[in-house]
């Protein structure tokens, strides 16, 4: 199916939308931990990674993401350390979101460490044979030995 050029246009401008939520929230999550959990801070992160997500990804495939079965404790942990946040129960709800997040986007933590190696200043400090293998094992790489 062919997109018209409004319909491409609209499309970069979601992902660009997403994108710029996605880096909020990120970016209201980290003020919200530096000025020691701040409940309105870390609520506002949430809301904006979500919503996010869902401008980068689409509606529907945002809810195929959060609803899949292997990823589903990941999904209630998230969601529960969301909402323990909106009670203002800040420290722990960040703990169970912060499991929650890396049940739900660990299996990234390798492509993003594959894209992290082709940046041309930080790839070969990255590739480097000790930190290589710090970065792997953290990652959750295994590397075959040959």
């Amino acid at each position: 199916m062919w997109l018209s050029d409004q319909q491409s246009a609209l499309r970069v401008l979601t992902a660009e939308i997403g994108v710029g939520l996605v880096s909020g929230g990120i970016f209201f999550l980290f003020v919200g931990v530096v000025l020691f959990f701040d409940a309105t801070l870390l609520a506002l992160g949430n809301v904006l990674f979500v919503a996010g997500i869902a401008m980068l990804i689409g509606p529907q495939r945002t809810l195929t993401f959060f609803a899949r079965k292997q990823k589903i404790r990941g999904t209630l942990c998230f969601f529960t350390g969301m909402a323990l946040v909106f009670l203002r129960l800040t420290f722990l709800g960040i703990l169970v979101e912060t499991v929650g997040f890396l049940n739900l986007f660990g299996d990234f933590f390798p492509v993003i460490l594959n894209f992290l190696r082709q940046v041309p200043g930080l790839g070969p400090l990255l590739s480097m044979p000790v930190v290589g293998t710090v970065m792997d094992r953290l990652a959750g790489v295994r590397r075959s030995a040959v």
